[in-house]
């Protein structure tokens, strides 16, 4: 298995023979507009790989949910039209109206060219901005001779989380660690920061983890480097706990 990180949530996956391309946001740099008045433009950082580098070999689109830093307007021009997109029963109409032709909706479970994948409800922050943020899933992904890897998505660490993590002992764990927080709401970040991040660190010791979505939107406060730093003062050993760079690639192999 190899996992590359593109940038934000974006992964293309390697897996079981198949390329799957995880949350696309390809468009340029500051070409969104802020989340929140008073906030930067969108994607804060460019692409470190070209789109045609990054859709070349694709077999399969996933996406969590479509807030447009997991699918956006560029992904949706580019991207033909019959590839295989796997979706949410909540958000396959926007596919279907933007012209796919060839969506699969994971309601529970799916297995697909000898790869099962699970869907997991996640919780898009909580309180107040809850209703607002819509809702977002994660997947489990499990093949014969592959790594289990658990894509979290923008979720905070809630008991269905939790239970997905006991439940299919992931080897590998990809978590949204950007500390999401919307202005006046500091209370209530959107997806994980660095407290929850080393607590799934700890919920699941058999696991490495992967970091992502940091430092590429405007409301992200989390970096790289608060991450690391709290992750150390916390015990928590670089070999479990990885923040992979945009671009980098990372390669897996399944564990006994």
């Amino acid at each position: 298995m190899n996992l590359q990180l593109i940038r934000n949530a974006t992964l293309k996956m390697k897996y079981a023979g198949k390329t799957i391309l995880v949350d696309p946001m390809l468009c340029e740099k500051e070409s969104m507009e802020p989340f929140m008045p008073g906030l930067n433009r969108n994607p804060t950082v460019g692409l470190t790989i070209s789109v045609e580098e990054i859709i070349n070999g694709v077999d399969a689109v996933l996406v969590t949910h479509t807030h447009p830093d997991h699918f956006d307007q560029v992904s949706s021009d580019v991207l033909p039209k019959n590839i295989q997109l796997f979706s949410t029963p909540m958000d396959s109409d926007v596919f279907t109206t933007q012209g796919f032709k060839n969506v699969s909706v994971i309601e529970k479970m799916m297995d697909w060219k000898n790869i099962k994948i699970t869907r997991i409800e996640g919780q898009h922050g909580s309180g107040k901005i809850l209703p607002f943020m819509g809702a977002v899933s994660g997947y489990v992904f499990q093949s014969i001779g592959e790594p289990t890897i658990y894509i979290i998505s923008d979720s905070i660490l809630i008991d269905t989380v939790k239970r997905a993590i006991k439940e299919f002992k992931p080897d590998i764990i990809v978590t949204n660690s950007g500390n999401g927080i919307l202005p006046g709401n500091e209370q209530y970040p959107v997806i994980m920061n660095e407290k929850q991040t080393i607590e799934v660190a700890k919920l699941a010791k058999q696991a490495i983890v992967i970091s992502v979505h940091l430092e590429a939107i405007d409301f992200n406060q989390g970096t790289r480097k608060s991450l690391a730093e709290f992750a150390h003062e916390n015990g928590i050993s670089k070999d479990q706990l990885l923040i992979p760079m945009d671009g980098e690639k990372m390669d897996f192999e399944k564990r006994n």
